[in-house]
């Protein structure tokens, strides 16, 4: 299956915006982009076909990752901690479309 990325690589200073995602099949974000995630404000949202985002960010000082479904609307996000081998196998199930049913263990947090 196939998705849209946007990230942001601090230490080599690569980034493409959400506006302009580029196509990368789930085993390209497990593979290539997954592991390129080192630094706090390193990120990698993910759109599904519908236009949702799932966003990836490393927790500062960490080795634990943050990932939520965004609301910008409403300035918030339903999200948990994950580690490595968690955030792993999620996007390898990664579903066409995203939704909280979808990620067990979300939270309601406000930005």
């Amino acid at each position: 299956m196939h998705y849209r990325v946007y990230y942001l690589f601090e230490r080599s200073g690569e980034s493409v915006s959400s506006s302009s995602g580029l196509e990368v099949s789930s085993r390209e974000i497990r593979e290539q982009l997954l592991p390129r995630l080192q630094h706090a404000d390193d990120y990698l949202g993910i759109i599904d076909h519908a236009d949702n985002t799932l966003q990836i960010l490393r927790e500062p000082g960490s080795i634990r990752y943050w990932v939520e479904l965004p609301i910008d609307a409403a300035k918030a996000s339903y999200g948990r901690h994950m580690d490595f081998d968690e955030v792993d196998q999620l996007i390898r199930e990664l579903p066409s479309v995203f939704d909280r049913e979808a990620i067990p263990g979300l939270e309601y947090r406000p930005w």
